[in-house]
C-alpha cells in the first residue's frame, strides 16, 4: 500500500465529461489527477475566499 502521510483517501462523483478532461489533461501534462485536483480545489477556496471574505 502506498504511503498516505500527507493525503486522504475520498470518495465522490465527478461529471462524466469532467472526469474525461482531466484524464487527458493529467496525460497529457504527465501531472497526476491527484495534483491537478490538489491545484483546482485551491483555486476554488481561493476564489471563494476572495468573493466572500466574511466566511470561513
Amino acid at each position: 500500500m502506498s504511503d498516505l502521510k500527507t493525503r486522504t483517501r475520498i470518495g465522490n462523483t465527478l461529471d462524466t465529461a469532467l472526469l474525461h478532461k482531466l484524464k487527458e489533461l493529467s496525460k497529457s501534462t504527465r501531472i497526476p489527477m491527484s495534483r491537478l485536483l490538489d491545484e483546482a480545489i485551491e483555486d476554488l477556496i481561493q476564489k471563494h475566499k476572495n468573493t466572500n471574505p466574511s466566511s470561513h
